[in-house]
């Protein structure tokens, strides 16, 4: 009895060293020796492949896309179907098939292009060779026919496609099949290039095979038609094929950069040539219409800059440019570019990247003033760089962009590689209307802020370096560079500092100062940044309260520089020390903020935070006060869902646990279980700061949240008999760090004999 098809595929799969092409072409060669033996020869009758196995580039799971062909005069032909049909079937593969005449596969084609494209990878794989090249000659004819007017649906199949796949060039997880740049959108390059609309470019085509590669040991290693890359999935593809470490990264990341530079190099030449495809049509060399719902390109060369014209809605060089002798003119095209919201021409972009001059050092003004001018322009800038990047002269003109090309960032509140990060908070930055005075700085810094993530070592620091190195480079005067430089080493420096440290500590104040060497211009800027860099990262990195903090912050340090006063911890206000003289428990809820009132005692924290964790209130911030032996404790919170209870109903609770009456460790366990919470792979980070608070020690803890974790903390603290003056939580995505200002039970700052038995504690929990 010969084996099923499914037997024979494992047997490939399973084969160790067969990735890539030959794996491909084993499975291709086992599916069709095994289809051969289930189709019964006879006159005009014909098994065909098309789509994947059409084009010989089956991945382990995919699906076998079938068309039996025929004349229409055969008998008991349902019978002939079925005897190739049921067997795929029983051998448990999937099958997408069809029966049809070439003159009936010739109509499909017509009516549906989705059809037409898998028809015009048909391959024959058994019977009358005649019926297969009827129906290849005939499909092809139609496309060639309809192509031109067909090019608009083609489009928006695709961004359909993208709407939910989005861009492989710059996602942390790519569909490499559906997303922007991957195989689907290189089926579509191709089948324009067969329409001879436009050609089929080598560096596209080279591309293409590294999706294939990929495609292929992702559906091995999950065992499954998967097509999305998913960080788990990670490691076992790398070593799957073979990656090893580089000088900068992990098998992984080498991975999924070559992923990311193969979607974006496809998604480019697709660009490339819908432009190329409506220019033909506005000059005359196709039907002359609007392809793509909007009008054609003027047919004029339209000067935009010295040597720099618009033609056909690109931006090309002019007739007697030359780019050997102008080291300016890639900026100035660029320039043009992004102020008329152009693409620049293909044809200009590879003739620059082999004849540009090199720029000297340091850049000449205008050069430095064609550069600030395309970061100004904001979103079109994102564009007309990436262009650049993929010609290769972004890294020309600034060699350390290398280091972050395609450099995925492994933290899923990012959106983006880093790379598409800087671009994107420079697109940020150049919309900022706080009114900062040099807007030109703020632009650069938002650009290179990151750049230090393609090296070793905290990339603040190792950034900074680098942004001092590329602002000489582009001829910034010294106290330029100097604000460059401290933008790139301290753009966390007020995120960090309003969510981590105690807005009301003179101290906190005293950090932000010292950091800038007393310059409130570096102030407004860092905010200016601060924000167009949470506006890149993705909305779980920004919220009204983070914008509060930091505002306040800005404020307060401003206040200082410009020679106020320090201040100091506010007092209760009038209502909360009425609640601490009523000395009772009491429960108050307004907006985000719930204060409490408890006698003052060993475990009022913990148990407060426990109660606000069993009704899914996140704490934001905690600011822990005791008055007339009360504790008077005020929690920012922020609902997962729904809104605050009660108050009523949090003091009856309350009341209950500081009673012991609620099993408040059982509870929150449960509760993390019926919400899935993800378990703690790793320990918690645990870092002490002695001179960054009045008369307290600071610990920050980072680790991974779930909805018991502070409760877990405080309780920790509280067995090492230590008081939590006030807390901070910043939380981004599935991490959070935890920062409690602590002292010892006589209000004395931790001896650093004391924090063992504490790191002992808090690594228990």
């Amino acid at each position: 009895m010969n084996p099923s098809l499914r037997e024979v595929r494992a047997a490939i799969v399973s084969r160790p060293g067969l990735v890539g092409v030959q794996l491909r072409e084993e499975l291709s060669a086992a599916y069709d020796a095994g289809l051969q033996q289930l189709f019964t020869a006879r006159d005009n009758l014909a098994l065909v492949a098309v789509g994947g196995l059409g084009r010989r580039e089956p991945a382990p799971c995919s699906d076998l896309d079938l068309v039996l062909l025929h004349d229409g005069k055969i008998d008991n032909l349902t019978e002939i179907a079925e005897a190739i049909w049921y067997p795929v079937w029983d051998g448990g593969l999937s099958l997408d098939h069809s029966v049809r005449t070439p003159g009936q596969a010739i109509a499909v084609a017509k009516d549906d292009l989705k059809a037409l494209l898998g028809l015009l990878d048909i391959r024959h794989v058994a019977g009358d060779a005649g019926l297969t090249g009827r129906v290849r000659t005939g499909v092809l004819d139609v496309w060639r026919a309809t192509a031109a007017r067909r090019v608009p649906e083609l489009r928006a199949i695709s961004a359909e496609r993208w709407a939910v796949a989005g861009e492989g060039a710059f996602l942390l997880e790519p569909n490499v099949k559906d997303s922007r740049g991957g195989l689907r959108d290189g089926q579509s390059l191709r089948a324009l290039a067969m329409a001879q609309l436009v050609d089929y470019p080598a560096r596209p085509r080279a591309a293409y095979p590294v999706l294939l590669d990929v495609r292929g040991e992702l559906h091995r290693v999950t065992g499954r038609a998967d097509d999305v890359l998913r960080q788990q999935e990670h490691d076992p593809v790398a070593a799957a094929l073979g990656l090893a470490v580089d000088d900068r990264d992990e098998p992984r990341d080498v991975l999924l950069r070559r992923v990311n530079e193969a979607a974006r190099v496809i998604a480019h030449s697709l660009d490339v040539a819908w432009r190329r495809i409506e220019a033909s049509a506005g000059s005359g060399r196709t039907p002359r219409r609007r392809l793509f719902g909007a009008a054609r390109p003027s047919l004029q060369r339209i000067g935009l800059a010295r040597d720099v014209v618009a033609h056909e809605g690109e931006v090309v060089l002019a007739r007697d440019a030359d780019p050997r002798a102008d080291p300016g003119l890639v900026l100035r095209v660029a320039r043009a570019a992004a102020e008329n919201d152009l693409p620049i021409g293909a044809f200009t972009l590879d003739r620059l990247a082999s004849q540009a001059a090199p720029l000297p050092t340091p850049w000449p003004p205008e050069v430095r003033d064609d550069f600030l001018a395309v970061l100004g322009t904001g979103q079109p800038a994102i564009a007309v760089l990436e262009s650049l990047d993929e010609a290769g002269l972004l890294v020309a003109l600034i060699p350390e962009w290398d280091a972050v090309r395609c450099r995925a960032q492994h933290n899923p509140v990012h959106r983006f590689t880093v790379d598409r990060h800087l671009l994107e908070t420079a697109a940020a930055a150049a919309e900022d209307d706080s009114g900062v005075e040099r807007r030109d700085l703020l632009l650069v810094g938002a650009l290179l802020h990151d750049i230090g993530k393609g090296y070793p070592g905290d990339h603040s620091i190792v950034g900074a370096e680098h942004a001092r190195k590329i602002a000489a480079r582009m001829g910034f005067p010294e106290p330029d560079v100097e604000v460059i430089t401290a933008l790139t080493r301290h753009h966390l420096l007020l995120p960090d500092t309003a969510t981590r440290r105690d807005l009301n500590d003179p101290m906190t104040i005293t950090l932000v100062t010292e950091a800038v060497a007393g310059d409130a211009e570096v102030v407004g800027l860092l905010h200016a940044l601060a924000i167009a860099d949470a506006a890149a990262t993705g909305p779980a990195a920004w919220s009204e309260w983070k914008a509060g903090l930091i505002a306040e912050l800005v404020a307060r340090s401003r206040a200082v520089l410009g020679g106020a006063e320090l201040p100091g911890p506010p007092p209760l206000d009038a209502e909360r020390r009425e609640l601490a003289e009523a000395g009772r428990l009491a429960v108050v809820v307004r907006d985000r903020e719930v204060v409490v009132a408890a006698p003052d005692a060993v475990g009022v924290l913990y148990r407060t935070v426990g109660v606000l964790a069993l009704h899914l209130l996140d704490i934001r911030q905690a600011s822990i006060r005791t008055y007339c032996g009360m504790a008077v404790n005020s929690f920012v919170i922020e609902p997962r869902f729904g809104r605050v209870p009660d108050p009523a109903l949090l003091r009856a609770e309350l009341a209950r646990a500081l009673a012991g009456e609620v099993p408040l460790a059982e509870r929150l366990r449960e509760k993390e279980r019926a919400y899935a919470e993800r378990t703690r792979n790793r320990p918690p980070t645990i870092t002490w700061f002695d001179e960054q608070a009045t008369d307290a020690t600071v610990l920050e803890i980072r680790t991974e949240d779930s909805i018991g974790l502070l409760t877990r903390i405080t309780a920790a603290l509280e067995r090492a008999q230590l008081d939590v003056r006030t807390a901070q939580l910043a939380t981004l995505g599935h991490s959070v760090t935890a920062a409690f200002y602590l002292t010892d039970r006589r209000g004395a700052r931790l001896r650093p004999e004391q924090r063992a038995d504490v790191e002992l504690e808090l690594r228990r929990i």
